[in-house]
Formats: structure tokens, sequence, C-alpha cells
């Protein structure tokens, strides 16, 4: 088993409260994680974390075999909460502004663009795109500085049932290229048919860490964790 990305105890703690509690998870290169939880359990924070967003309290983030650093973060492609989407440009434009900013040869836009099937959107501003688009235009951008790990946030969020299957076929696709994902939900039909390993988080703490050997049994997995969550605190 070979690690991308592990956390060994990580917490993040707040003037009212802890958002992560000792959190330790392990990515394996080249297979999609799917990390599950109710709104609010902490999932987002997990990420942030990851992306050196936002700082963690205590413990550790380990990114190929060593503690993750600003360098590592060029390595990471991630969508979080929403696309960071300029909504006056055009899909081509978008990109452009990032190959600039980071010096990414330009041939890789049409490359990304592909990838995701957005190819032929001319000179549609991105404002005029679908959510679905949106959320490819998102994963192009994140794409473009060929990343060894892509995360993205509960990227189904207001999808029509066309646009989670084109994401659902994304994602496959990706991950058959050899690209590491990360991919954080409440939906847990969606990350049951596409993940290889699951973590479920509630209230800051893992509660669940395995491999996704059995996806039709996943929502009575993530419930029993949920409600024994809710007695202990009753």
């Amino acid at each position: 088993m070979s690690i991308l990305l592990e956390t060994k105890g990580l917490t993040k703690k707040y003037k009212n409260g802890i958002a992560l509690n000792h959190v330790s998870i392990q990515v394996e290169k080249g297979t999609v994680y799917g990390l599950l939880g109710p709104n609010g359990a902490g999932k987002s924070t997990l990420l942030k974390i990851i992306t050196r967003s936002i700082p963690k309290s205590s413990g550790e983030v380990i990114f190929e075999n060593h503690p993750l650093n600003a360098n590592d973060v060029k390595n990471i492609g991630a969508i979080i909460e929403h696309p960071a989407i300029y909504p006056n440009l055009t899909a081509y434009e978008n990109l452009e502004v990032i190959t600039t900013l980071l010096n990414i040869d330009r041939k890789k836009m049409d490359e990304v663009l592909m990838m995701v099937s957005l190819t032929n959107t001319g000179k549609k501003l991105a404002k005029e795109f679908s959510l679905g688009m949106k959320q490819r235009l998102g994963i192009a951008m994140a794409l473009i500085n060929s990343p060894a790990l892509l995360i993205l946030d509960e990227p189904t969020n207001g999808l029509d049932p066309l646009g989670i299957q084109e994401l659902r076929e994304l994602i496959k696709m990706l991950s058959g290229q050899g690209i590491t994902i990360i991919l954080s939900s409440h939906i847990l039909s969606e990350v049951g048919q596409i993940a290889d390993r699951i973590g479920i988080i509630n209230k800051g703490l893992l509660r669940y860490e395995g491999q996704n050997t059995n996806p039709s049994k996943l929502e009575n997995l993530f419930m029993e964790i949920v409600r024994k969550d809710v007695m202990n605190n009753d």
C-alpha cells in the first residue's frame, strides 16, 4: 500500500469548540477516498487544513512521506465549497489567468478542457454556464497544474441528476488516469459508487475508515454511526 497523504492526530480548535479532534486518515495513491459526514461534521475543515487554507491547532499532515509544506500545495488541486471562477470570463480565459500566474504551458488549457468536456463553449461567459458546467470548469482549473492529489468538496451540491452522472463519470475517468482523489460528500450513494476507501467523520471525530468493499451497506453503516453519536449525547 503506497500512501500519498496521511493525517496524524489532526486537531482544529476554535474559541467555541473543536472542529476536528485527533483525525488520522490514510489516502492511497491512485485511489478515490470518500470522505463522508453530515453537514458540519468537520469535512471542509479537514480539507482546508490539507490545502493549507487554514492552520491546524495540532497534529501532522504527511504528503509523499514528508510533512506537508507550502511547496507541496502546488501538487494539490482543490475545489472547496465552490469553484473560484471569474464569471465574466470564458472557460478558456479563466484557465489563461492561472497559466499566466503559475507560468504553465498554455497547451495544458486545451488538454484539461477536453478532459472535462468544455472544448465547445467558445465565447460563452462562465456566468452563463449551468451549475454542472461551472463545476467541470472548476475541476479543469484544479487540474491545470497536473496535481498528484485532487480534492473535491461536495462537488454534486445543487446538480441535477444528469450533472451528477457526468461528474461521476469524470471522477472515474480521472482516477483511471492515476490521479488520487479525495471526494467529500454527504450523499452516500454517489460516494459508494466511486470510492475505493471510505472515511466517516461526525462531530469532528473520525468514526470509521476502511475499504469500500460493500457499497450497498454503506448507508446502514453511516446511519448507525450518526445515531450512536446522537444517543451518546442525549
